[in-house]
């Protein structure tokens, strides 16, 4: 691994500013800042990738009672295509497994192709429909309920 790699570890409050950043750059509704904060004061697992004092990625995902649900992930755009977000959801699955999950599950946009792409590379699978979940431009929209057996 270079010195240039993102290097993953747990996300701080102190790296919410750059993990704000990127949530507010590559998502049009951002979650804010209180809800990344209430996710690392409830115990979430919560990562970022990092280089050089530079958050790249991030992840949020919740376990308990033999499930976890991915919440969040965000790769910054200039890192996109490059196996960040794979290795990062492989990581939060491998952790969701040593916590006894038996089930992952996630909710995705429908417009979200690249998202989307990178669930079925992992193995995800669409499982149901929430109507009207997201806001969007014109309204609402859709979100893809994806599940993974562990």
């Amino acid at each position: 691994m270079s010195i240039d790699e993102p290097q993953l570890r747990p996300m701080t409050k102190e790296d919410l500013f750059g993990v704000m950043a990127i949530e507010e750059r590559i998502y049009s509704f951002p979650w804010s800042e209180g809800i990344f904060r209430d996710c690392l004061r409830v115990g979430y697992f919560c990562m970022v990738y990092e280089t050089a004092g530079e958050i790249r990625g991030y992840g949020v995902m919740s376990v308990a009672a033999g499930e976890c649900h991915i919440l969040n992930v965000g790769i910054h755009s200039v890192c996109q295509r490059q196996g960040l977000g794979v290795r990062l959801v492989g990581y939060l699955l491998d952790m969701a497994r040593h916590y006894h999950a038996q089930m992952a599950f996630l909710e995705v946009r429908k417009s979200n192709k690249q998202a989307r792409r990178l669930y079925d590379n992992v193995g995800f699978n669409e499982i149901g429909v929430r109507p009207d979940y997201y806001p969007a431009e014109d309204g609402k929209e859709d979100a893809l309920i994806l599940a993974k057996t562990l």
